[in-house]
């Protein structure tokens, strides 16, 4: 179809979160739609009525919302075309291409009983496929579709490349129940054709499913769409992604703070490749994102690559748009907001907290000194470098520093002078005072500190540890 739009699909089953395979088939389908300047549609495949639910629906919803994958249209209910499903059905009966079989599900397990006692095929091959209308019986029947008897049917896969089956490992497979509900195989077909999609993405769990809906698009006369099946997401230690390796819902990355760019660029990565691109943004991946760069192989999920690409995102980000996304994480793990009143100063130390910061905890934790009030909590480790030898040097430098020029070249004399005097080093001396001015050992530069919390607030949390040795 080199001349068609390019039109990809996602098509989740609500009868779960959004698993991180998933996700990453949604961006795939993503990247190659809005990088050709075509449509990216969303499918809810939700005909399994027992197991779908509406909040499983805003859950898949939701995540994609979070990763940044926007589609086109509204999302289609695939229960809710099933009237579309069932006409189709009685088409391919009128053309030919299906039949009715009055085959009892008793008739069928005692062929297939029998095929195993004998070591035959167990692929059921109905006695009704020729008998013609005026032999029907008036019983309940379903619609099979005629699969090919004899020679092999190939897809060309843009992943995988020519697969090949022999026809005779094809069944005639229902398409229509007695009761005129439609099955998985013939309702994917139809909604793929009326959507006008023209690749398929998807993991190769579907590879075999390809090759019996390409018979209903043949008998349909439709065209087919390229496939490109895309091998799974494996754990770190090659096997199938699961929960025993860690998180597996997209839900749950959220959770824990990794930045949705982060996440894009990593599943990109994980399966697909272009050259030697490693961190990108969606438009630079866009532009060269093709099916061709995709591995036939199973990617392995790690975990401390994508903490990585997390914070090489992190620090490219706009301190405006990360306290956005701080906002939103916030909110959507059910922690209190930021204060008004500590916005600004956070705002302030974003540009060093981010350099250290991998997630957004970290960030939160690196910027912690901005948020807390006094007096201030001060942990154990910090509370041993607060001895008396060092309130005594606080007594001195505290003066000196509440009358110096608040910027960092004259706060760093200040502070090396006081040092020298004391007989010992600024990096000596940079310990306590960054546990007197975050209540920690582990914190940003003490004149990174002192700058964003300015001259008041600094010489206050100061005065707050003299007055705890007093």
């Amino acid at each position: 179809m080199p001349d068609t739009p390019v039109v990809t699909r996602f098509a989740p089953s609500p009868t779960g979160a959004l698993h991180i395979g998933g996700a990453r088939t949604a961006l795939f389908n993503w990247l190659f739609a809005r990088g050709r300047g075509g449509r990216f549609l969303l499918r809810i495949e939700d005909t399994d009525r027992a197991r779908s639910t509406p909040e499983n629906t805003r859950r898949i919803l939701d995540g994609l919302t979070w990763l940044g994958l926007d589609w086109d249209g509204e999302p289609i209910s695939q229960f809710e075309r099933a009237s579309r499903h069932a006409a189709v059905a009685r088409e391919m009966l009128a053309k030919g291409a299906a039949y009715k079989c009055f085959a009892t599900p008793e008739e069928i397990d005692a062929f297939r009983e029998q095929a195993r006692a004998e070591g035959r095929s167990t692929l059921y091959r109905s006695p009704w496929r020729e008998v013609p209308e005026s032999g029907h019986p008036d019983t309940p029947f379903v619609i099979r579709v005629k699969a090919p008897r004899d020679g092999a049917t190939t897809i060309r896969d843009a992943v995988q490349g020519e697969v090949t089956i022999q026809n005779d490992q094809l069944d005639d497979m229902v398409v229509l129940r007695a009761d005129g509900t439609p099955l998985y195989m013939l309702a994917v077909v139809v909604d793929d054709h009326d959507m006008g999609v023209t690749h398929v993405i998807r993991g190769d769990d579907h590879l075999t499913n390809a090759f019996r809906q390409k018979m209903i698009y043949e008998a349909m006369g439709w065209p087919v769409p390229v496939m490109a099946h895309v091998p799974l997401i494996f754990g770190p230690d090659g096997k199938k992604l699961s929960k025993r390796h860690g998180a597996t819902a997209t839900a749950d990355y959220r959770a824990m703070g990794y930045l949705a760019a982060g996440m894009r660029n990593y599943l990109a990565r994980l399966g697909w490749s272009h050259g030697d691109m490693e961190v990108f943004t969606d438009k630079e991946a866009m532009a060269v994102f093709d099916l061709s760069g995709i591995g036939r192989s199973p990617a392995r999920f790690d975990f401390k690559k994508l903490e990585n690409l997390s914070g090489q995102h992190m620090a490219r980000t706009p301190d405006d748009s990360l306290l956005t996304e701080l906002d939103s994480f916030l909110t959507a793990t059910g922690q209190p907001p930021i204060p008004e009143a500590r916005r600004e100063r956070l705002q302030k130390a974003l540009p060093f907290a981010k350099a250290k910061a991998k997630t957004l905890p970290q960030l939160l934790d690196q910027a912690r000194f901005a948020l807390v009030d006094r007096p201030l909590d001060i942990d154990a480790a910090a509370a041993k470098t607060l001895d008396p030898v060092f309130h005594g040097i606080l007594a001195d430098l505290t003066p000196q520093l509440r009358n110096a020029t608040w910027d960092r070249e004259a706060l760093e004399g200040v502070v090396a002078a006081g040092a020298q005097a004391h007989g010992t080093t600024l990096g000596k001396l940079a310990g306590p005072l960054r546990a007197a001015l975050a209540g920690r050992t582990v914190a940003p530069s003490v004149f990174d500190m002192m700058l964003v919390l300015g001259r008041d607030e600094s010489i206050a949390r100061l005065h707050d540890i003299l007055a705890r040795q007093g």
